[in-house]
Formats: C-alpha cells, structure tokens, sequence
C-alpha cells in the first residue's frame, strides 16, 4: 500500500507590506519550524518577483520560495492551514501565499 504526499509552498516576503526589509531570521524561523516538525524543508536563493492587488493598491513583491513535502493527512493540512495565519502575523501581511499539491514520489 503506498502513501499520498503533497507539497505544500509557501511564497515568503522579502520586505512588509510598508516596504521595510524583512529580517532573514524570519524566514529561518520558518524553515526551522518546518524542518522540526516535518524532518526536512526547502528553499531558493532566487527571488520570485510578484505583483497582486488589494483595495485598489498595487503591492510589489520580492519572495523567497519556501516548500515541503509531507504525507497527505488531514492533520498536516491543519497544520498548514493554521501555519498561513502564524505567517501573516509573523510577516505583517495581509495575506501569505500557500499552495498545496499531490505529488508522486518515485
């Protein structure tokens, strides 16, 4: 019998909504949480450039692309789920970009 994984990625600010730098210990918190709760957690060095709109303002972006791989369970979902509001605080957004996939492991 074989498990279902699923990616979740996670697209982190480089700077707050106001313009000001992020700390980079911010992202390493992040990636430390992930790989404590999961065993392993990745990220890119390249930055991922985003516009999104809100209320008619134009926000720009520069992102750091977070991503791990875990058994599709319900609580992992959870997880992720209550992971996106600790984000948005931690980050000072509006909102926090989080996407989940199925993949197949070979």
């Amino acid at each position: 019998m074989s498990t279902s994984y699923r990616r979740y990625e996670i697209l982190l600010p480089r700077r707050f909504n106001d313009g000001r730098r992020v700390p980079s210990r911010l992202v390493t918190e992040t990636l430390v949480e992930l790989r404590e709760r999961f065993g392993a957690a990745s990220s890119e060095t390249q930055t991922i450039r985003g516009q999104w709109e809100f209320r008619g303002r134009v926000y720009r972006d520069d992102l750091v692309r977070v991503f791990v791989d875990v058994e599709d369970t319900g609580s992992n979902r959870q997880y992720f789920m209550g992971l996106k509001e600790r984000l948005k605080l931690r980050f000072q957004q509006l909102d926090v970009w989080l996407a989940s996939y199925p993949i197949d492991l070979l």
